[in-house]
């Protein structure tokens, strides 16, 4: 029998509502509805007390539009699945004080969903029979994390961002160059006309790579931020040579991503590895892994509509927690971090000797 999980995504600056159907555990997406605030260009990034008032404003539409496309009404809805967190508070709160008021009225579990859960589950959509074990690159504009998922449920954090997060970094050079906000997709085609040879940036703790006792899959943007800040503060022409700031920023900051990941992959012997979240877009960084694995391990990238914030990812999830028999409880609060559910440390035995293939 199919169930009908809706899902609901506030997190940030994207109001969403998905519904999903689930047969003998598989998804399919019946519909998804993504309304992107605009009203945060002007300030180069997202204000939180706007987000929240459009979630506001829109949320309710959105659902109701979802339903419509899906030619489904609120008795054929099964579950309600929510973003809990991470995220902006006030954004979140909007989006579980509906879910709670939805779900109680109409008699139906809820479930508050983990947002960096939600992100591993968007390629099911598009690849139904996809599962563990792979590594996952998260990469978005709040969370850079690498992860190695021998099950679903069972996360283990192999290494993450120290400071900025990829996407962050990709949208302040894309400020620095003077692109719109949010900048990834105008740095990615911009650096596409960028001669590779210009401008040579840091690869920021890409040696410790070798070092398996250390942080091998740590990650850190800032000091490549301030090399692209420097070598723009120095140019007598940015506009000129934003195109090659752009590839070489790019260039570094990919290969750093890419290397760390394929080095997971094949230590751990994965047969697969995905990217997902929002950075997951850019072509270039798919292009690359996929290059570095050939031979060695299938790379899986979910379509663009799926790895940005939306809520067909969090119904996903919901849906896989519902099928264990789980439940949140009209006390769900949202959350600003908290780790994965059942997330644990690698231990020592999940690095092996560094390999160089």
């Amino acid at each position: 029998m199919a169930e009908h999980v809706l899902g609901l995504e506030t997190s940030c600056d994207e109001t969403s509502a998905a519904l999903i159907e689930t047969r003998d555990g598989r998804p399919s997406l019946r519909s998804l509805v993504i309304l992107s605030q605009d009203v945060h260009r002007i300030f180069g990034g997202v204000v939180p007390e706007l987000a929240s008032r459009e979630h506001v404003r829109t949320l309710d539409l959105v659902v109701h539009r979802t339903l419509d496309e899906a030619g489904l009404g609120w008795s054929d809805v099964s579950a309600v699945a929510v973003t809990a967190g991470p995220g902006l508070i006030g954004a979140l709160l909007v989006g579980v004080m509906y879910a709670k008021g939805l779900a109680m009225s109409l008699g139906r579990p809820l479930i508050g969903v983990h947002h960096h859960e939600g992100h591993l589950f968007a390629p099911g959509l598009s690849e139904p029979e996809l599962s563990p074990p792979f590594v996952a690159l998260l990469v978005s504009g709040g969370h850079t994390m690498l992860l190695d998922v021998p099950a679903w449920g069972d996360y283990r954090l192999l290494g993450q961002t120290l400071d900025d997060a990829a996407g962050e970094a990709f949208d302040k050079v894309g400020t620095m160059l003077g692109l719109p906000y949010p900048a990834g997709a105008a740095v990615e085609k911009l650096a596409r006309d960028g001669r590779a040879d210009r401008y040579t940036f840091p690869r920021p703790m890409l040696k410790d790579i070798a070092d398996p006792a250390g942080k091998p899959y740590a990650f850190s943007f800032s000091g490549l931020k301030t090399a692209v800040l420097r070598a723009v503060q120095a140019s007598d022409d940015p506009v000129r040579d934003r195109a090659d700031l752009a590839r070489g920023f790019q260039d570094a900051a990919i290969e750093v991503l890419v290397e760390k990941t394929a080095h997971a992959t094949l230590s751990l012997g994965r047969p697969q590895t995905m990217i997902v979240g929002g950075v997951a877009c850019n072509r270039a960084l798919a292009e690359r892994l996929t290059e570095r694995l050939t031979g060695k391990a299938r790379v899986i990238v979910a379509p663009p509509r799926l790895n940005t914030d939306n809520a067909a990812m969090i119904a996903a999830a919901g849906a896989w927690r519902l099928a264990r028999g789980e439940r949140s409880g009209l006390d769900l609060e949202p959350f600003d971090w908290q780790p994965l559910p059942g997330l644990q440390a690698a231990t020592s035995t999940s690095h092996p000797l560094p390999v160089t293939s």
